[in-house]
């Protein structure tokens, strides 16, 4: 478990943009049935995570189209919560951070760590972008 004085920004960087953190089993439940599409950020502490993800996930809601639910959970520190939204991710494997978009609680695309690691925050926009265009 980290730090919360370490993680609270981290955090913030996403809730502050309307993003509604996932911190129990329930909560994943009721964020991935949510009727329309949901974005899930599985968030963490890593330097891709900082540098590319939640960047880019931001600049990717300056689009016409986007999701109508924004949620975030913290692997590492949610881990109940974590644990849950993997579930509906399966069969790719654990990977954080990651990002997930749901509509009517199917899974319909999802972005793995090895996506994210090595591309700048716009890259991962733009793709974001093309993806709310195709589903939202």
């Amino acid at each position: 478990m980290y730090p919360e004085a370490i993680v609270k920004p981290m955090k913030n960087e996403l809730t502050s943009k309307g993003f509604k953190e996932i911190l129990t089993p329930e909560d994943a439940d009721n964020a991935v049935k949510s009727s329309g599409t949901a974005l899930i950020v599985i968030n963490s502490v890593c330097g891709c995570a900082a540098g590319s993800a939640r960047p880019g996930v931001i600049l990717s809601l300056m689009n016409e189209k986007k999701p109508q639910h924004l949620f975030t959970v913290f692997a590492g520190v949610d881990k109940e919560a974590t644990a849950q939204v993997r579930k509906y991710l399966l069969p790719y494997p654990p990977s954080s951070p990651s990002i997930a978009l749901f509509k009517d609680g199917k899974l319909v695309h999802f972005v793995e760590r090895h996506h994210i690691e090595g591309r700048t925050a716009e890259m991962l926009a733009e793709h974001l972008k093309e993806v709310y265009n195709q589903y939202c």
